[in-house]
């Protein structure tokens, strides 16, 4: 699995102009699942990303996790991070996991980083979606499962 997360002071997920996922202090987290990607792989994502020291401490370095500054977090379907550039102009997309299998891990990922404590709200698997963000630091992570 693929996710870009983005340490956010704030962020909202609107589909046919209301609201239906947001977050105050924590994490836009964009996430691809990908062909051959498995409910362990996205708990492996989740626990990953849960523990990750992207915040600041009280002597401003980034060394506290989501969990330690109780955050919360937005998670965003987001197959266009399986984007292929490598031929032509035109991103492929072919790597990313066929919607059924999407959605399944989306929404398992999902469930699995609320199951750490972490309150969780989501987008709408498929749905035309406007993401609002205000960016904090600005701290944006790219992270593959394939590459940890």
């Amino acid at each position: 699995m693929r996710a870009l997360i983005q340490r956010v002071s704030e962020a909202s997920v609107q589909v046919d102009g209301q609201i239906v996922g947001q977050t105050g202090r924590g994490l836009l987290i964009l996430v691809c699942a990908m062909q051959g990607d498995t409910e362990a792989k996205a708990e492996t994502l989740a626990n990953k990303i849960s523990k990750l020291r992207i915040f600041q401490d009280d002597a401003g370095k980034m060394n506290l996790s989501l969990a330690a500054i109780e955050g919360s977090a937005l998670v965003v379907s987001q197959f266009t991070l399986a984007a292929d550039t490598s031929r032509g102009n035109r991103p492929g997309f072919s790597t990313a996991a066929a919607p059924a299998d999407g959605d399944r891990l989306y929404q398992h990922f999902a469930a699995h980083l609320a199951s750490l404590g972490i309150p969780t709200e989501t987008g709408r698997f498929g749905a035309d979606m406007k993401v609002s963000l205000i960016n904090d630091g600005p701290v944006t992570i790219w992270i593959d499962t394939e590459a940890t």
